[in-house]
């Protein structure tokens, strides 16, 4: 072995990176099973889908694992943060569960009539279930990441230069996409952004993908509306979460304080002060 092949081996994910991988891994998770549609013959994907589910629960554990690794002080904010994690965990587990029954009972009925075309009932509420429990995880994945940012910055300060030169509509618009809030859409010729948000702009979004921060995934979301065209999912690139970690361990912004009462004027006198 050379001396040159020591330093090619990078370094492992930081909890705080591990966390937003977790987010945008459990937002694919989601775009695919709400594009899904599922027939008699859908067993193997179904199986798939479980697999997925069952990857992100892998995931979350393992982030807890490099939090417990990290030996942090155990305050408040990282206890909320770890419960969140296990959450994620629990949740994801019971999803693969649900699809796997899914896929148990479309192979089921289509072992007893192989002329069936519709999902069975069970399997569709199955489904249904499995989106349910996941559709607030990459939420909870990045309000975890931000607790353990921030108490890791407390313990261990570093400077840090990943969120220098971007606006604040910016650094807004990369914390909207971690959480799996922005999507774009056409119609008419003309471009459209969607977000929970509410506040994203086109322009944002060209600026941050010029930098390299942000990429577009192509017809990989859920579509605005009934029939309507699978939308763009935007994401993170690793730059982007580089930028958004070091975002999420900046102190929140405090609340602006409340001005002084002004004190009560003296009284004025209309006369002569007499002494008694």
């Amino acid at each position: 072995m050379t001396d040159d092949l020591l330093f090619d081996v990078p370094e492992p994910p930081t909890p705080v990176e591990r966390l937003l991988a977790l987010a945008g891994d459990v937002t694919r998770h989601n775009d695919a099973l709400h594009l899904f549609r599922p027939t008699a013959t859908s067993g193997s994907a179904l199986g798939a889908h479980a697999d997925s589910a069952a990857q992100l629960a892998h995931a979350a554990l393992t982030a807890v694992q490099a939090v417990h690794d990290q030996q942090l002080y155990a305050s408040a904010d990282l206890i909320d943060a770890m419960v969140r994690i296990k959450q994620v965990a629990y949740l994801s587990g019971e999803a693969a569960r649900h699809l796997a029954e899914a896929q148990a009972a479309v192979t089921a009925a289509a072992l007893a009539d192989p002329e069936l075309t519709g999902l069975p009932d069970t399997a569709a509420e199955q489904i249904q279930l499995a989106e349910e429990l996941t559709a607030l995880a990459p939420e909870a994945a990045v309000e975890s990441a931000t607790g353990i940012a921030r108490e890791t910055h407390r313990r261990r300060p570093s400077a840090t230069t990943a969120t220098d030169g971007l606006a604040t509509a910016e650094l807004s618009t990369l914390h909207a996409v971690a959480r799996g809030h922005v999507v774009m859409t056409r119609s008419q010729f003309r471009k459209y952004v969607h977000s929970r948000d509410g506040s994203v702009r086109i322009s944002t979004l060209r600026s941050l993908e010029d930098k390299g921060l942000i990429v577009r995934a192509p017809a990989t979301a859920a579509p605005a509306f009934h029939g309507g065209p699978a939308q763009d999912r935007i994401r993170l690139t690793v730059r982007g979460a580089a930028a958004v970690a070091a975002l999420l361990a900046l102190p929140p912004a405090a609340p602006p304080s409340a001005p002084a009462p002004a004190m009560p004027a003296a009284p004025t006198t209309t006369g002569p002060v007499r002494s008694r």
